[in-house]
């Protein structure tokens, strides 16, 4: 049952205190998400009750289908971002309402999730590396703190890359509104001394360190509390200062989505892209708050959660949700046990979207633009452009890559960047594997590489190590490395293929090593082969290699060695085994 529905695992045992420390959470966290899910309503481009729709049967959905236990689910930055530029090329030709395309991202994002979880394609994760995924989260941070500019300004601004976004920031320089301008920068002011400042005068105050660090969480709610009434009695919309508006009450509506075949061919890989995205940031933000309770997350699992959690948005009036970073670590911090917590916090957003909705028609937009201002620059890492040049060149040019790509032509090319930067890399790094001519280490049966280590060689043996598997993209590079030391070693009368890394050999490998061997027969050179792993002996019994391979395949380097020592000398051979099958 628990394969299936995760939640059927941690309810069996659910106890009392479990229970108190879930509520708890979910209050803390509830605070937090009111105002976060309205911002990323607004960033998506839509109407601010969509964001509290998004954060509410989603959470549900996921607690039941998804392995995380403390995992929150809703509404985050870059996935609104997304969202905002897939619907906005969609809805410009004016075929279809804003509404209904983000709704239909989302079913197409769950039906995919949920797809690829039932095929057991939880590997998928690893298409895009971390650093290439910080890069694009960067540059999405970069492009969101931008778009907040024009209306914590009063203005509007159109684009989704930076020029784009600059061009719109500079046009509309002259029509900035001061007051607008005033409530922004006095939010985004609070926030920042909130989040970087107030934890340690509250704690020199004497307040404990989880009453300070919920205090410091409920930022963007004190300036809600505050702002509103303010501007309901300085009446701000009618001295111009952008609201919220009319915000509807009540939960919404349950109904499939209206789509067309044209439609879901616009949004099929905007949709993939947002899902693929979404799930590998909430696989790393699982297994890192797994990994501190020892709970174990199923990536295959998480598929399905996802994309339970992105049909029930889209069953629900709501936009694309992913596991969120932010959220997810307030919700531990908090002291959640279990996904009750998720469900608490879902029953705490519907009662807002009840009770509290009316209030929120004086909220500025400022103030909202505010919130994710302060929210986005926690995603944005420039040290990861340091740390990979210093690492590797590389990961430095695919971060970088991935980084400009995002900012001048957009999130969506920005991810296809990444993916095929991340398999590319990929591809080129083991295309062209680290080779190594080894020889003895004096007085040892250890074997290391000659231009690291004093080692003992014979001119009549090379003795090659290959340090990664075989296959179709470095087989010709195999070739060319080993002819290149063969040229040089006039006296050369055997190989030695030493494949302690070889994991796995393909049949464009193998016929490599079936012309290296005729191409060493041919110069009166013997091809042998050591340290072969048992699947690589499986595979190479099935073919007619063996029977054809000039030399022998030893247990061991050392073996292989002494023994053909051993035969140039005249001297006895050592023992060696012709087949190894581990």
């Amino acid at each position: 049952m628990t394969k299936f529905l995760p939640a059927a695992g941690w309810l069996r045992g659910y106890s009392r205190d479990n229970l108190i420390n879930d509520a708890l959470a979910a209050i803390i966290v509830t605070i937090m998400l009111i105002p976060q899910s309205l911002a990323y309503a607004l960033l998506a481009g839509l109407p601010a009750e969509m964001g509290l729709y998004a954060s509410i049967l989603p959470l549900i959905a996921y607690a039941l289908f998804g392995s995380s236990r403390t995992l929150s689910v809703g509404p985050v930055a870059v996935a609104s971002l997304m969202t905002a530029s897939a619907v906005g090329a969609v809805t410009a030709q004016g075929n279809v309402d804003y509404a209904t395309a983000a709704t239909t991202l989302a079913l197409l994002g769950g039906v995919m999730l949920i797809g690829l979880g039932l095929l057991k394609f939880g590997f998928v994760a690893n298409f895009l590396s971390h650093p290439v995924v910080s890069g694009f989260i960067t540059a999405s941070g970069v492009i969101i703190a931008l778009g907040q500019l024009g209306p914590l300004m009063g203005v509007s601004i159109q684009g989704d890359t930076l020029p784009h976004l600059l061009v719109g920031l500079v046009a509309h320089r002259h029509d900035v509104h001061g007051l607008t301008m005033l409530v922004g920068v006095c939010a985004v002011g609070f926030l920042l001394f909130a989040r970087y400042k107030l934890a340690g005068l509250l704690d020199r105050a004497g307040l404990s360190e989880r009453a300070a660090s919920l205090l410091v969480r409920s930022a963007p709610v004190m300036i809600m509390l505050v702002v509103i009434p303010l501007s309901f009695f300085e009446s701000f919309a009618e001295q111009g200062v952008p609201v919220v508006g009319y915000v509807p009450t009540g939960l919404p509506a349950f109904s499939a989505p209206h789509i067309s075949w044209d439609l879901i061919k616009e949004l099929a890989m905007p949709a993939f892209l947002i899902a693929l995205i979404g799930f590998v940031e909430s696989v790393s933000v699982g297994k890192t708050l797994g990994a501190k309770r020892r709970q174990r997350i199923d990536p295959n699992q998480e598929l399905i959660g996802l994309g339970a959690a992105n049909a029930a948005a889209a069953l629900s009036g709501g936009f694309p949700v992913t596991g969120g970073f932010s959220r997810s670590v307030v919700n531990f911090d908090a002291g959640a046990d279990t996904q009750m917590a998720s469900v608490l916090t879902a029953l705490g957003i519907a009662l807002a979207a009840l009770l509290l909705t009316p209030a929120l028609y004086f909220l500025p937009k400022a103030v909202l633009a505010a919130t994710i201002i302060v929210a986005v620059l926690a995603l944005i890492d420039w040290d990861i452009l340091t740390l990979s040049a210093r690492f590797s060149r590389a990961d430095f040019s695919a971060v970088l890559l991935t980084i400009m790509v995002t900012l001048m032509a957009g999130v969506e090319l920005g991810v296809l960047t990444g993916v095929a930067v991340s398999v590319g890399l990929h591809l080129y790094q083991t295309s062209r594997p680290h080779f190594a001519v080894v020889g003895q280490m004096p007085n040892s049966e250890h074997y290391r590489n000659v231009r690291r280590h004093a080692v003992l060689t014979c001119p009549e043996i090379l003795s090659l190590r290959v340090d990664e598997s075989l296959y179709f993209a470095n087989a010709s590079y195999l070739e060319d490395i080993l002819f290149d030391e063969v040229k040089e070693k006039p006296m050369l009368r055997h190989v030695i293929l030493m494949c302690p890394a070889v994991n796995r050999i393909d049949l464009s490998a193998l016929e490599a090593l079936e012309r290296i061997n005729s191409r060493l027969l041919e110069q009166d050179i013997i091809l042998h082969m050591s340290e072969v792993k048992g699947p690589v002996m499986d595979a190479l019994k099935r073919s007619d290699f063996l029977h054809h391979l000039t030399g022998q395949i030893y247990l061991s380097q050392h073996a292989a060695d002494l023994d053909l020592r051993g035969r140039l000398s005249e001297a006895p051979p050592a023992e060696s085994s012709s087949l190894q099958n581990e």
